[in-house]
């Protein structure tokens, strides 16, 4: 039991991090990651287990049969590269640059899966140190495998730094507080190898992962708020007959064209992680300010006279102010403004003809710019109370004819490039609306139905 104490105590913070995994997942109806998290999270028991066994063989070695220390040792110098190594394939994802292409996929593990060769292959020549307070291994398996954790280890911070605008703003300290330790961790095992104080290294990086980004029950409060401000759009929409799933569609949309502008590199230093995840929560809110327009002005079949009009161009300016009343005590100061913005400028023209203040070009945010080009393609693009749903053709050919005067040019350039998944969001969302449709039918149906049946 001396010594592999600190492993036992490991494995116990690791196996209740793992229940109340579970178990919040369980709770809340969540899936289990797909980060990743599940892997590492198995993976680090298994190290840390195995780095238990060792400590017991190799303080053990007249007892224990030479064939099973040194499998059981090579098997852990393994665990360990696999541990970074996940850790190096979990940055990736949840910064956005695991690759998509099969073949840089592959790539990611070759020099894993060699390294892994190496280590076993030199199993003979493992050797076994006498220490002050207890044994060790060294030897060139090991020397191959510190390589590897090493290596690994600093390509997962040269990712964090490289993706820091992929990741969000209150959770860069955190992940780089429990890498540094664990870096810290590493580098005195390596230093002193006597120590054997691996499973600490690994218990923090788990540890940190879970509290920082993979925690259900954050992760469900995040989600309810999303819904409570989708839920609060909708009684808004819904007292227009064009609702629908506007305001989904249109997030979805506005998803889409951030993404893409992120992905080729266009305004580097406004499209991080936080900016693109307040735009996607913001988005639902574009027309709150409609609550402020009267019914009969609304909800009118027909074109809207020059009174009329006027009054409906206010909702913009509406918007922007009741954003500002609801979320004045938010801490967010960022989400407060992005929302505000896009509640009252994406009805702004890039010629500056738009409305409510004539902004012009760059001047309006950009936030705002792409709301608009995803706001004007779902409006014609559905069917309103006033008129049908224009062809997708027509509905593209007016956001490319009006690059330069009505939208950003560069945004309705990406936005037309873009036109198979867009035209993709927009299947999916016909297919619920006829899904919906069908059922309402059969509601409407059903007294008409029991009542034939009571005649017969």
């Amino acid at each position: 039991m001396e010594y592999f104490k600190l492993q036992i105590g490991c494995i116990i913070i690791l196996l209740y991090v793992g229940f109340i995994y579970i178990k919040e997942c369980r709770r809340y109806r969540r899936k289990l990651s797909e980060t990743m998290f599940n892997e590492l999270l198995v993976i680090g028991l298994i190290c840390i287990g195995l780095d238990g066994a060792t400590s017991y063989t190799v303080n053990h070695l007249v007892t224990t049969p030479e064939w099973l220390n040194k499998t059981l040792h090579i098997t852990f110098l393994s665990s360990v590269d696999l541990v970074v190594f996940v850790l190096f394939l979990y940055m990736l994802f949840i910064t956005g640059a695991f690759p998509k292409q099969k073949l840089r996929r592959a790539a990611l593990f070759l020099p894993f899966v060699i390294n892994i060769a190496v280590v076993i292959g030199g199993a003979n020549s493992l050797e076994y140190i006498h220490g002050v307070r207890t044994n060790y291994s060294m030897g060139f398996p090991v020397y191959t495998s510190y390589t590897m954790v090493a290596v690994y280890i600093l390509l997962s911070v040269f990712v964090f730094f490289k993706r820091w605008k992929h990741i969000e703003r209150h959770k860069r300290a955190s992940i780089f507080t429990y890498m540094f330790i664990m870096i810290v961790v590493t580098g005195i095992q390596m230093v002193f190898p006597e120590l054997l104080i691996t499973s600490i290294a690994v218990t923090i990086l788990i540890v940190g992962v879970y509290m920082n980004l993979e925690d259900p029950a954050i992760k469900e409060l995040s989600r309810f708020h999303d819904e409570t401000v989708m839920s609060f759009a909708n009684l808004v929409e819904n007292r227009d007959s064009s609702t629908g799933g506007h305001i989904k569609r249109t997030s979805r949309y506005v998803g889409l064209i951030a993404e893409e502008l992120q992905s080729r590199n266009f305004y580097p230093e406004t499209l991080t992680k936080d900016y693109i995840t307040n735009l996607l929560k913001a988005a639902p809110l574009h027309d709150i300010g409609k609550i402020s327009v009267p019914d009969d002005i609304l909800k009118k079949p027909g074109k809207l006279d020059y009174e009329e009009y006027t009054i409906m161009k206010m909702h913009a300016a509406n918007g922007g102010n009741i954003i500002r009343e609801i979320f004045r005590n938010l801490r967010d100061e960022d989400y407060r403004r992005t929302a505000f913005e896009v509640a009252r400028y994406h009805h702004e023209k890039w010629n500056g003809k738009g409305y409510p203040e004539g902004l012009k070009g760059d001047d309006i945010p950009l936030c705002a710019r792409i709301m608009a080009v995803a706001d004007v393609f779902d409006a014609v693009s559905e069917r309103r109370c006033y008129r049908e749903a224009m062809p997708l053709d027509k509905c593209f050919e007016i956001i490319e004819n009006g690059a330069g005067t009505d939208f950003d040019p560069q945004i309705a350039k990406i936005f037309i490039e873009i036109r198979e998944k867009v035209e993709k969001v927009h299947a999916e969302f016909a297919h619920e609306a006829e899904i919906e449709a069908q059922k309402v039918h059969i509601v409407e149906e059903y007294p008409k139905s029991i009542a034939i049946i009571r005649k017969k």
